[in-house]
C-alpha cells in the first residue's frame, strides 16, 4: 500500500513539474490616458469568448499578473471604476513565456478618440501637401505616403511639436504710387501653446501704422482635438483701423468677431463640418451680422467624395501662406464693409455648392456647381476719392478704398479643378470657373460710375504651381489667374478648392536662412505683380482713381521662429 502511494505521489509531482514548465504568465500595467496607474482594476483573462481563464486585480502601481496559463491565444479585458472597459485580443502565449500586455483605459470623454481616423495624425495640416480641399477649407481627399503610417506609435504618444512655439515677422511693402500697398512696416507674431494634452491655444497678431495711426489685427483661438469625432475651435478676432478722410473726425473702424466651429464623423461614410461667426463693427454706428456655415461630405469610397456646402462669407485666401503674410490693412482683413450714403454696411452673401471629388492615381478632379446671392458687393479701388464722395471707405494703410455696388448679384456657376502631383515636392493645379461677376460695361467717370457697373457672365482660368525644395527648406507658390472682361469682382468668389488663386500673376516664397541662429525665414509675397485689371475712373477734381479686382501688393520681410 505504501508502495502504491509513493508511486502516486511521484506521478503527481512529475505532472505538476511538467505543467509548471509548460505554463506561462500574462502581466502588465493598467493606466489611464494621462498615464496615471489604476489601482483595483479587474483584469479578466479569457481563453475564448465565453471561457474565463483567470481573474486578477491591479496593485497600487497598476500592475497585474496572471500565472500558470497554458499556451494558447487569450483575450485580456480590463474593467475599472468610471472608465470604459478595454479589451486586448489575440494575445499569444507560448510555453513557459511571460507576455507583457499594458492596457490604457479611457474615460467617456476620451472614447471619441477611438473612432477610425480619416488621415494620419502625423500629416501636416498645411496646404503644401497633396490635398483636395472641401468647401469649408478642410481637406476631403489627401494623399498619404506609406511613410506617414507608423503602426508602432502608440495612442498615448504625443508628436514632438506639442510644445510652446513663437514666431515674429517684420514685413515691409513697396510704395506702388497709387496702385495699392502703401509700403509701411508691419509686425506679425504668433504664439502657440499645447493645453490639456489635446488642446492648442494660439495667439496671433499683425500690427502696423501709417502717419502715426495704429492699425492691426489680433486673434486668439483655442482648438481641442477629440479625434475624428469632434474638433471644436473657438476664435476671437479684434481689428482696428483708422479711417482718415471721413466726415467724422478721428473715426476708427473697429470690429470684433467670434467664430465657433466643430466637425464630426458618422461611421466611415458621413463627415459634418459646421459653425457660425458673429461680427460686430463700429464705424460712426454699430453694425452686426451673423454668418452661419457648414458642409456635409459623403465618403463613398477612399477616392470619391460628394459634398454639399453652405456659407455666408468668402474663404480666407491666406490659409496656404500663413498668418504672418497677411497685411495689417483692410484689403484682406475681416468683414467686407463699405459706405452707402455715408453709412456703413456689410457685404451679405449666401453661397450654396454641390461638388464631387475623385482621385485617379496621382490626379484629383473636382466638379462643382454653385448658387450665389450677394447684396452690397464690396469692390476695391486704388487711390483716394474720399474728398468728393461719401460712398467710399478709404484705407490709408494700403492706399486703396472700398466701394459698394448698388445692386444684388444673383448667379449660378460651375467649376472644374484638376490637380496633378508631378513630383513628390511639386503640384500643379488648373481651375476653370464660370459665373456672373461685376464689371464696367462702359467708360466711366466718378459721376456715372454706379450706372456703368453691371453684372455679366464671365469666365476665369487659373494655373497654379506649388511645392517645396526639401534640401533648402524652401516653400513656394506661383499662380496666374485670368478673368474675361473688365471684371471688378471675382468669378466664383467662394472658391475654396485647391484651384483657389489670387487674380493675375502672384508669387509667394518662404526661404529659411542657412546658418542663422534659431530659425529665420525670408518671406516674399507678390500679388498682381504686373498691375493688371486696373480700370481708370476720372474724378471731378481731374485726378484718376482706379477700380481693380485685386490691388498690386509687393511685400517682403523676415520671420523668426522660437
Amino acid at each position: 500500500m505504501a508502495r502504491k502511494l509513493g508511486c502516486l505521489l511521484l506521478v503527481l509531482f512529475a505532472t505538476s513539474t511538467l505543467f509548471a514548465a509548460n505554463s506561462g504568465t500574462i502581466s502588465g500595467y493598467v493606466k489611464d490616458s494621462s498615464g496615471m496607474p489604476q489601482m483595483g482594476a479587474v483584469v479578466e483573462i479569457f481563453t475564448s469568448v465565453t471561457t474565463l481563464g483567470a481573474t486578477v486585480f491591479t496593485d497600487e502601481r497598476g500592475f497585474y499578473s496572471a500565472a500558470n496559463l497554458l499556451p494558447g491565444i487569450y483575450q485580456v479585458k480590463v474593467t475599472a471604476l468610471s472608465f470604459l472597459p478595454s479589451l486586448r485580443e489575440n494575445v499569444t502565449l507560448r510555453s513557459g513565456a511571460r507576455v507583457l500586455v499594458n492596457v490604457t483605459v479611457n474615460a467617456l470623454a476620451d472614447s471619441r478618440r477611438l473612432l477610425p481616423a480619416w488621415r494620419s495624425a502625423s500629416t501636416d495640416a498645411d496646404d503644401w501637401h497633396w490635398t483636395l480641399r472641401s468647401s469649408v477649407n478642410r481637406p476631403i481627399l489627401r494623399w498619404q505616403d506609406d511613410k506617414d503610417s507608423n503602426p508602432e506609435i502608440s495612442a498615448g504618444e504625443k508628436p514632438a511639436d506639442r510644445s510652446l512655439k513663437a514666431q515674429v515677422a517684420f514685413i515691409a511693402g513697396s510704395d506702388a504710387g497709387g496702385f495699392g500697398s502703401a509700403g509701411d512696416m508691419t509686425t506679425a507674431f504668433t504664439l502657440q501653446k499645447s493645453l490639456f494634452s489635446d488642446g492648442v491655444l494660439s495667439f496671433n497678431g499683425n500690427i502696423g501704422a501709417s502717419s502715426g495711426d495704429p492699425a492691426g489685427v489680433v486673434q486668439a483661438s483655442y482648438t481641442h482635438d477629440f479625434g475624428p469625432a469632434s474638433r471644436p475651435k473657438f476664435t476671437v478676432t479684434y481689428r482696428r483701423f483708422a479711417a482718415p478722410g471721413t466726415d467724422v473726425p478721428n473715426s476708427p473702424y473697429a470690429a470684433v468677431e467670434m467664430n465657433s466651429s466643430d466637425s464630426m464623423t458618422v461611421g466611415d461614410l458621413v463627415e459634418l463640418q459646421y459653425g457660425a461667426a458673429v461680427q460686430s463693427l463700429e464705424f460712426t454706428r454699430r453694425v452686426t451680422a451673423f454668418h452661419p456655415y457648414g458642409a456635409i461630405m459623403l465618403h463613398l469610397s477612399p477616392d470619391l467624395v460628394v459634398a454639399y456646402r453652405y456659407t455666408t462669407f468668402e474663404p480666407n485666401t491666406r490659409a496656404a501662406k500663413g498668418f504672418d503674410s497677411a497685411p495689417a490693412d483692410l484689403s484682406e482683413s475681416g468683414p467686407k464693409m463699405a459706405l452707402v450714403n455715408g453709412e456703413p454696411d456689410l457685404e451679405r452673401a449666401q453661397h450654396q455648392e454641390v461638388s464631387a471629388s475623385r482621385r485617379f492615381g496621382k490626379t484629383s478632379v473636382q466638379v462643382a456647381c454653385y448658387l450665389d446671392r450677394i447684396r452690397n458687393v464690396v469692390l476695391t479701388g486704388a487711390g483716394d476719392p474720399s474728398a468728393y464722395s461719401d460712398d467710399v471707405l478709404p484705407d490709408v494703410y494700403s492706399g486703396t478704398f472700398s466701394y459698394a455696388y448698388n445692386g444684388v448679384l444673383n448667379t449660378t456657376g460651375a467649376r472644374v479643378v484638376v490637380e496633378r502631383r508631378l513630383l513628390d515636392d511639386l503640384t500643379a493645379t488648373m481651375d476653370y470657373s464660370a459665373g456672373e461677376a461685376i464689371g464696367e460695361d462702359s467708360a466711366a467717370n466718378w459721376q456715372n460710375l454706379a450706372r456703368a457697373l453691371a453684372a455679366s457672365r464671365q469666365q476665369s482660368v487659373a494655373a497654379k504651381f506649388s511645392g517645396s525644395i526639401s534640401r533648402y527648406g524652401t516653400r513656394w507658390m506661383a499662380s496666374y489667374k485670368w478673368t474675361s472682361g473688365n471684371t471688378l469682382s471675382p468669378v466664383d468668389a467662394f472658391n475654396a478648392s485647391p484651384g483657389q488663386a489670387d487674380p493675375y500673376l502672384s508669387v509667394f516664397i518662404r526661404q529659411p536662412l542657412p546658418g542663422a541662429a534659431g530659425r529665420m525665414d525670408v518671406l516674399l509675397d507678390l500679388r498682381n505683380l504686373l498691375a493688371q485689371g486696373y480700370l481708370p475712373v476720372m474724378g471731378p477734381d481731374g485726378r484718376t482713381v482706379y477700380m481693380v479686382q485685386s490691388a498690386r501688393s509687393l511685400r517682403a520681410g523676415l520671420a523668426f521662429t522660437f
